[in-house]
Formats: structure tokens, sequence, C-alpha cells
């Protein structure tokens, strides 16, 4: 490897032969050498470094949470090894399960939660109900609720006397829905189209 700089005055580009096929000088250890040590010295230090952090953090976690007692200090559990199953824990574990207050843990993204709500809806929608038997309020089933606003119909509202539309503007027009805007989820679907077939199976 040629060791001049071309670049300084005074010195000229020497030839290289090539005749032996590879480079006939060596490699400059020195450059090795202190790549190595300030690599090693930077390990170092940050090695120091993060030692006093960590020390310096434990100690402020520890002031924090008082002087240890024996609620606080770390118990080996290995030697008690696995415990055997109690069917009675088991039985009072499941007891628990069953009446452990909502929310509970839903097991089936909720789909069966959303089911149990439209079915409650359900029985509110198509069934008579009483709302305050004192005052003989009672909730009808939504399709005689429709019945007898067809035959009764809306209160109608006073006239509003309406300014003249400026030019570009026009009367807005009420688009009646397409649907009720009430769907099932596909897990209900599913479920009533199970239940079709288990009643065409029965028959």
């Amino acid at each position: 490897m040629p060791t001049h700089k071309p670049d300084e005055p005074g010195h000229e580009p020497e030839e290289v032969d090539a005749s032996k096929g590879y480079e006939p000088t060596d490699v400059r250890i020195s450059g090795i050498v202190v790549f190595l040590t300030a690599l090693a010295t930077f390990v170092a230090v940050a090695g120091v470094l993060a030692y006093g952090i960590g020390k310096v953090i434990n100690a402020h976690m520890l002031k924090e949470d008082g002087p240890r007692t024996k609620w606080t200090s770390t118990v080996d559990v290995r030697p008690l090894g696995n415990l055997p199953s109690s069917p009675e824990l088991q039985n009072k574990l499941a007891q628990m399960t069953q009446t452990f207050p909502t929310p509970r843990l839903q097991t089936d993204d909720g789909n069966q939660d959303i089911a149990d709500l439209h079915a409650r809806e359900d029985l509110l929608l198509d069934n008579y109900s009483w709302i305050d038997r004192s005052q003989g309020k009672v909730r009808i089933p939504i399709d005689r609720a429709m019945e007898l606003l067809a035959q009764r119909g809306l209160p109608v509202a006073p006239t509003v006397e309406h300014t003249p539309l400026l030019t570009g503007d026009y009367e807005p027009v009420a688009a009646r829905p397409l649907t009720s805007g009430f769907a099932r989820t596909g897990y209900e679907l599913d479920q009533a189209a199970a239940r079709k077939v288990e009643a065409g199976g029965q028959k």
C-alpha cells in the first residue's frame, strides 16, 4: 500500500509494481490499535455510567418505598411445588365467576351480550308492559303504535312564515329512509339460521 500523500508538495507519485499480483506493503497496526483502544475506553465509560445511573435510580426508589419489612420482602415459593387442586375451591371459584358483578370479561367479543340486548329490546318493542302502574301508563307494541299513528296522524305544527328564497337556495326535502335503521349482527343472523335449520329438522 503506498504510504505517500500525493497532495503534499515535493512528493511525486510512485510507480506501483503490479507484477507480483499482491500488495507488497503491510497494513498499519497503529490504526487498528488506536481504534480498539478507543472502543474499549468507550465501552468501559458507558458501563460505568450505566452502573452509576442504576445505583442512583435504585437508591431513589428505595427511598420512596420506605424501609423494607416482612411484607415487602421477596419470598421464594419454589419449594412449595405445585399445589393440589381442591374441588371445593373450584366450586367456590365457579360460584364467584357466576355471581361476579358486571362488567364481566367477554369471551366471545361481545356477540352474546349484543344478542341478549336485542332480545330484551324485542320484548319491549313487541309486547305490552307497564311503565307506571300507579298512573296507568302502559308501553304498547311498536306495530300497534304505528297503526294508531297512521289512523290518528301526527299533531300539526303551526305554519311558519318563510322568507322568500334567495337565488340558488332550495327547500329542504326529507327523504324517506330505506330501512328502519336497525340491523341484526352477523352472530344473530347465524343463530336465526341455525334455529330455522333445527326447526326444519324437527318437522
